[in-house]
Parts: C-alpha cells; sequence; structure tokens
C-alpha cells in the first residue's frame, strides 16, 4: 500500500523483462514493494547504483514501464506513517493519454482521457497518474482534468509530460469498493 506522494524520481531503464533504475534510498531490503510509476514492484536485487525488479508480461502490456525512462518511486505506506495522499494499491489498472495542458497563474492543469472505468472518474475523487496521489477537478464525457501545484510538478516525473504521452492510472480503491459494494446491496433486493 502507497499513498501516492512521490519520494524521488530516477532514471531508469527496461532489458528484457527486468527492470533497472537508479538507487535513491541506502536502507533498502531485497523484496520490499515499491511503487515505480504506480506499479507497486519487488525489489529483487540491488547491483551498486541500481535497483532491480523483475517486470511481468501483464505488468508491461498494462502500464507504460517500457516507454519510460524517468520513474516516480515511493516506498511502501509503513504502519504509523503519514497519509498525506490518498490509499493507493499499486495495482496499474492501465494507461491513458494526456490530451492537453495549460498554465494558469502558477498552477498546471492537465486533461487526459477518460479510462474505461469512467464510473471511477468523479469530480473532487482521488486518482493516482503514475504513482501521483491527484484530485479531479473537472470531468466530462470523453476526459477529466486534474489541478497540479508547483510542488507536485517539479518533484515528479509529470513535469515532463507532452501531449499524447501516456500514464499509468489507478482508479480510488475507495471508488472500486463502493461500487462493488453498490451492486452488491442492489442484487439482495432484485
Amino acid at each position: 500500500m502507497f499513498t501516492g506522494i512521490i519520494e524521488c524520481v530516477q532514471k531508469g531503464k527496461l532489458v528484457e523483462s527486468e527492470l533497472m533504475v537508479n538507487r535513491c534510498w541506502n536502507d533498502l531490503e531485497i523484496g520490499e514493494s515499491i511503487s515505480v510509476n504506480g506499479v507497486c514492484l519487488t525489489l529483487t536485487s540491488i547491483n551498486g547504483q541500481f535497483m532491480h525488479f523483475d517486470v511481468g508480461d501483464e505488468t508491461l502490456a498494462k502500464t507504460n514501464l517500457s516507454k519510460e525512462t524517468l520513474f516516480n518511486l515511493e516506498r511502501a505506506l509503513r504502519i504509523g506513517n503519514k497519509l498525506s495522499g490518498h490509499l493507493v494499491t499499486g495495482h496499474v489498472d492501465g494507461t491513458i493519454k494526456m490530451t492537453s495542458k495549460a498554465m494558469v497563474s502558477k498552477t498546471t492543469y492537465m486533461k487526459f482521457t477518460m479510462p474505461s472505468e469512467s464510473w471511477g472518474i468523479v469530480k473532487k475523487g482521488s486518482i493516482t497518474l503514475n504513482g501521483v496521489s491527484l484530485t479531479i477537478c473537472e470531468v466530462s464525457l470523453d476526459s477529466f482534468t486534474v489541478q497540479i501545484i508547483p510542488h507536485t510538478l517539479e518533484m515528479t516525473n509529470l513535469k515532463h509530460l507532452k501531449i499524447g504521452n501516456l500514464v499509468n492510472y489507478e482508479i480510488d480503491i475507495l471508488a472500486r469498493y463502493t461500487r462493488r459494494w453498490s451492486g452488491w446491496k442492489s442484487s439482495l433486493y432484485s
């Protein structure tokens, strides 16, 4: 479990089915979970400056890990840690495309294509994009917009996004459970 508050951004590359990312912590343990662009991956080895992660076929098919070279990183949430973002599982739903980017005053607005899970996209709801916890500020039939403050933009790889780039997304876990519960409850009365 993660919070969507990025701790560092590092360069990396995929070699066959192994992702190698520059190391940014000294107290790592083999087997720990690390969010890499929002994808929960297991640290399999450390070799000098690189952290190594095995990446499965489904993960490669559903994410942007094979296309990226700059990764948002976050270590797993520990009991007692602050929950500054929202609950993030690291189980990415897929990728969506950024369609526009505009700056108003100091705020950056980014618009993205609507994912197939449109039921989970609500104004003032949470979404995770490339592992970053964000609030949805506008919703239309085929897109949604997030508002990014300067600190978040500076501390994540979102600042490098260009129109047409793909980002990993994860629908808010609370929205997912609410939808499931609502469907289950209505089936009781059918």
